[in-house]
This record gives C-alpha cells, sequence and structure tokens, in this order.
C-alpha cells in the first residue's frame, strides 16, 4: 500500500499545548522529527509559554505558533471564544502549507479535527476509539508511557531515530538568571527539592523532604528547595523544618532561570511534576517519587541518571476508593507510603556518582 506520507518535507507542525512536564514528554518526538528532515521548518504549536521559552533555544523547533483560546483544544468544550481571532489563526496555519501535521495532544476527539483544517498534506496522530480519523494514526489509550507514544506517531512518519542523551539545552541567559538568583559554590555540591505539584495527590509530606534535606546537607551538599510562588508555603515548611540550613527559591526563577539551576545541579529530588521532567531533559541526575500510574505515563527514556522511587497505593487514606479509573474528591497524597530512608539511599547513590 502507497504511504500518504510526502516524500518532500519542508514544513511540520506539532500539536501539543499544554504544561511544562507534558512539553518535555514530547522532546524525543521532536528530535526524531528534526533528525529525519533536518532541513524542515518545524513548527510547535503551543501556548505562549513555549514561544517564551524556546525563543532562541537550541534543539528542534524553529518556531512556536501561539494557539489562541479553542473550545476543546486548551479550554472546555462550550467555551465562549473569538471566532474570529481563531478564524484568523487558523487562516494562518493554512496559507503555511505544511506537509506534516501531528496531532499529540491526547485521543484527539476535538484536537484531530481541529489539526485537520490546518489542510496538511498528509495528517498523523493519537487517535482515541471516538475521534476523527488522521491519515495515520496511533491508539490513544490510558497507561501508554507517553514519549514512547509520541515516538511511535513520528515513525508511522519514518521518524524512528531514538536520542537517548540530553534533550534540552540551557541558554547564557538560563545561567546569568540562575547565577544572580543562587550564585555558584565550587566547593559544595547543589541538591534542588522540588516539594509542590500541580496535583497534592504526588506530594511527598513535606516533613520528609524536611528530613531527606537534613540528610543530603550532612552529605556535604548545599540544599536548595524550589517551587513556584504558588507553593511558597510548602517550600517555607520544608525549609523551616531542616535542622540544616537550606535556601528557599520559591517564587525567585523563571522557567528560564530554573533551567539554568538545574543544569549545573548535582541532584533534583522532586514530585512527578513539571521541573522532574525539565531536570532529565537537561541530563541532571534525578530522583523522582511516583505514585504507580504516574510512573506509567511519565517514565523517561533515559534510565541513566534517574532513580524512581514508587509507592504502590491505588485506594484513597480517605475514602478507601480506588483511583486507578476514577478520582475521588479527596486531595491525600498517595505517595505519602514512600519511606526516607528509601529516597535517601537512591539520592546518596546517585550523588556519590556526581
Amino acid at each position: 500500500m502507497t504511504s500518504p506520507v510526502p516524500s518532500d518535507i519542508r514544513r511540520i507542525a506539532v500539536l501539543r499545548p499544554n504544561a511544562v512536564g507534558d512539553f518535555m514528554f514530547t522532546l524525543p518526538c521532536l528530535h526524531a522529527l528534526k533528525a529525519k528532515w533536518p532541513d524542515a521548518h518545524l513548527v510547535y504549536v503551543g501556548k505562549q509559554w513555549h514561544a517564551d521559552f524556546l525563543r532562541g533555544r537550541p534543539g528542534p523547533v524553529d518556531e512556536v505558533a501561539v494557539i489562541p483560546p479553542c473550545p476543546g483544544v486548551g479550554l472546555p468544550p462550550d467555551a465562549d471564544v473569538d471566532r474570529d481571532v481563531l478564524d484568523e489563526f487558523m487562516h494562518r496555519m493554512r496559507a503555511a502549507r505544511f506537509d506534516l501535521a501531528f496531532q499529540v495532544y491526547g485521543g484527539g476527539l476535538y484536537s484531530n479535527p481541529f489539526i485537520r483544517e490546518f489542510g496538511a498534506r498528509c495528517t498523523i496522530g493519537l487517535k482515541a476509539p471516538e475521534a476523527a480519523p488522521l491519515d495515520l494514526s496511533v491508539a490513544y489509550g490510558p497507561l501508554q508511557n507517553r514519549r514512547l507514544q509520541m515516538l511511535e506517531v513520528a515513525a508511522l512518519a519514518g521518524a524512528d531515530t531514538l536520542r537517548l542523551q540530553r534533550e534540552l539545552e540551557a541558554t547564557d541567559g538560563d545561567r546569568r538568571e540562575a547565577e544572580s538568583v543562587l550564585p555558584h559554590d565550587p566547593v559544595r555540591p547543589l541538591v534542588v527539592l522540588q516539594p509542590g505539584a500541580s496535583d497534592r495527590r504526588r506530594c511527598w509530606p513535606a516533613e520528609r523532604y524536611a528530613a531527606l534535606g537534613d540528610i543530603l546537607a550532612g552529605a556535604g551538599a548545599r540544599v536548595a528547595v524550589n517551587g513556584t510562588a504558588q507553593e511558597a508555603a510548602v517550600v517555607r515548611e520544608v525549609v523551616a523544618r531542616m535542622q540544616r540550613p537550606a535556601v528557599d527559591l520559591s517564587g525567585r526563577l523563571t522557567l528560564s532561570g530554573l533551567c539554568g539551576l538545574l543544569e549545573r545541579a548535582s541532584l533534583l529530588v522532586s514530585n512527578d511534576t513539571g521541573p522532574l521532567h525539565l531536570g532529565l531533559a537537561l541530563g541532571t541526575p534525578c530522583v523522582g517519587i511516583y505514585w504507580l500510574t504516574n510512573l506509567m505515563e511519565s517514565a523517561p527514556l533515559r534510565q541513566d541518571g534517574h532513580r524512581p522511587a514508587l509507592s504502590l497505593r491505588i485506594h484513597c487514606a480517605v475514602c478507601g476508593e480506588e483511583n486507578l479509573k476514577t478520582r475521588c474528591e479527596h486531595d491525600a497524597s498517595f505517595v505519602d507510603g514512600v519511606a526516607v530512608d528509601e529516597v535517601a539511599a537512591l539520592a546518596l547513590d546517585l550523588l556519590r556518582r556526581a
């Protein structure tokens, strides 16, 4: 059967307008596409933060097209939006005359019809059973490794190079910001703790991060506790509970500055959240604290320098409801059964190697 993939590829679009960790999952796919078509212009269809973060940054993305508010693609399906703005965006996408358009933003119920409107010569992507067809697709379902899944999508087009090395590069601007916030210490290795997450069920308790911080500081590390401004309370709690000094970085670094900091960190210990996957993409040694299903979906491809601490809990500690297929109303941690000694052993091993 003749492949629908054109032989002459000059312009490629990739749709995935979501958060930091989700973008890091996309990097193996993006690198594979660029390795297959190094001279093609690769446009990432994402959010404004993608455009800000990727501007001037070496890597596979040549341009970011910022998607306007769109029902079903970043917003609830019934959201009221400015249709004129959305129509103008779609006009620009059609005018770009993409040869390949990839949909890697979920099962495609709304995103498959959206990307088909680009008018690309070939559409490729993920497809849940109820979603509209694309020219080529990979079946989408739960509990699948998202990095591998997106590599499968790229491979449908013939892009099958696997990059098992650093996936993201820090810039001089990243390094300058990190240095201005936390100057380099040439004597003590830097360890970063990341106790927050958008989903509270993924959060390891603050008192355990504090105990871990004291162990790592006792091993000679300089400990910094990172978080957004919204996570300042948990960062302050970790620092306050520690017996040894630690640096509170809550709200002090942009995403770019965090890149610069993690590039020179000897170790990151984090919940399963965006900064963990940022560190992994930069090649920083990382201990990730995962809930069972999260590790299935978000485990990195490169295992050197990565150690998972895994919780097997599947029932809510408050109501007892199983949370594998549905989510109960409670935010109780599903990873609080992970012991400090377990995480400390993994962290000290990586720290010695670093």
